[in-house]
């Protein structure tokens, strides 16, 4: 399997929803997000996903975070009357990222797959989301 990997940053204020810390507060972070995706067919000129292609796919994706406050920016972390939104934690902004680019792989008809996905909040801590898998030493899953 061949794994490419690509990066993204975006700004934005949450908080976190039934914690008892600091984190209850609005606060902001610059994301760092971390997305390696795998594949083993190469196309006709030896690529597995353009790079371009992948980081304006994962562009798009960050986009809706960039300059806000996610819990109530983001539909799918919004609390509204009848429904309750995702906590945004880095631990759930990581699989809702994977599924958003996922979706934006599968649009395009590459044979590519989103292997993980990391959110870093900070230098010092980041979440990894690995569909099904378990971590290996370059932090993709194990077929």
């Amino acid at each position: 399997m061949l794994v490419l990997t690509v990066k993204g940053h975006f700004d934005a204020a949450h908080r976190l929803g039934n914690y008892n810390g600091k984190c209850a507060n609005i606060h902001g972070h610059t994301w760092q997000i971390e997305v390696n995706v795998g594949g083993e067919q190469l196309d006709e000129i030896g690529m597995l996903i353009d790079f371009s292609q992948l980081k304006k796919m994962l562009r798009k994706v960050l986009e809706q975070f960039d300059h806000c406050y996610i819990n109530e920016a983001v539909e799918a972390f919004r609390t509204t009357e009848g429904k309750k939104g995702l906590n945004p934690t880095a631990e759930n902004l990581a699989q809702y990222i994977y599924h958003c680019l996922t979706e934006e792989l599968q649009q395009v008809g590459k044979p590519v797959e989103v292997l993980a996905v990391k959110v870093w909040e900070s230098p010092e801590a980041c979440a990894t989301y690995l569909p099904g898998g378990k971590i290996t030493q370059i932090g993709v899953r194990e077929l």
